[in-house]
């Protein structure tokens, strides 16, 4: 890997100390390990004890899995905005259907729909608010690693996928992928201050409309670090810092360009069954491989946003 990746994941170490030094005139009281208390007790501090999945905002993800036996219906979208010229929006939203049956595993399922606005982007056939239903997104969460246990808590995370069109441009095609990720997560203040670290494998292949023959695979590798703060009871706010190496193959022979991600984070408890959670983020690094650009705008998109909202019942 060259000396810029190297210093780029370096970078993704150093965050969390970062603000931690910001963060030091906290009341030492915060810090201070704590027995486990109860619900009461929870209330009474001012500052609830929030499941870690998505106060990271909703491209980094905490370990938690929820409670044994939790359902909830969850749309997440996630927007793609800007190439290096022309006009470029394509979001995917995720209707998912989430269910915990046991405290070490989380099972989500539905549709994906795709939506595309694309303008003279060079490469890119325009497309005018086009899009649909595109396929099926599907999410297997096993908690391998329980707070307590260590300092981290991990989870593994498998996402199977079938697409009906690509992501990128929006053209007919059959694209099967199977995204894998590492979730770890660790709270270093009680109930105030939370940092999570991400592991990403996402290959995939696709087959064009009418070419029976010829697939095309790719995939990405990724890394991310997260911070999230209770700034007042049920409200998370953090950054995110994401790393991100596409490969024309399915393993690391076919190197195409990077990315390195940053943007803040959002999160509130809207009531006991209501959440919201949302990124934002922006390329502000770089590079493609046949390229002198600082910035990889043919893999990777200039901006990225998400938001996720579940509804438990």
């Amino acid at each position: 890997m060259s000396s810029q990746p190297c210093s780029l994941l370096r970078a993704l170490a150093a965050a969390p100390c970062a603000l931690l030094l910001h963060l030091g005139t906290l009341p030492v009281a915060y810090a201070e390990d704590e027995p486990a208390a109860s619900a009461v007790q929870r209330k009474g501090s001012g500052f609830p004890d929030l499941e870690s999945k998505d106060i990271f905002g909703s491209f980094t993800r905490g370990a938690s899995v929820g409670e044994e036996g939790e359902r909830a219906i969850e749309p997440d979208t996630a927007a793609n905005l800007g190439r290096r010229a022309g006009l470029y929006t394509a979001t995917e939203t995720e209707l998912e259907l989430e269910y915990t049956p046991t405290k070490f595993l989380q099972i989500e399922i539905g549709p994906t729909i795709s939506y595309y606005n694309i303008r003279g982007v060079p490469g890119l056939e325009d497309r005018s608010n086009a899009g649909g239903i595109n396929g099926i997104n599907g999410t297997i969460r096993s908690l391998l690693i329980e707070h307590g246990q260590s300092p981290f808590a991990v989870t593994l995370s498998v996402e199977p996928m079938w697409h009906s069109l690509t992501e990128t441009s929006g053209a007919a095609v059959s694209t099967y992928g199977l995204e894998t990720k590492i979730e770890a997560d660790a709270e270093l203040i009680k109930n105030r201050l939370f940092y999570a670290f991400n592991a990403l494998y996402a290959p995939e292949t696709t087959i064009a409309e009418g070419a029976a023959s010829t697939w095309h695979p790719e995939g990405t590798l990724g890394l991310s670090s997260a911070l999230a703060f209770q700034v007042v009871p049920n409200v998370v706010i953090g950054a995110d810092l994401r790393y991100l190496r596409h490969y024309e193959s399915l393993a690391t022979g076919a190197f195409t360009g990077d990315a390195v991600y940053l943007g803040p984070t959002f999160f509130w408890k809207v009531s006991p069954k209501i959440l919201i959670s949302a990124s934002w983020e922006a390329q502000v690094a770089g590079r493609e491989s046949a390229g002198s650009s600082s910035l990889d705008l043919t893999d990777f998109s200039r901006q990225r946003a998400r938001l996720l909202v579940e509804f438990d019942f």
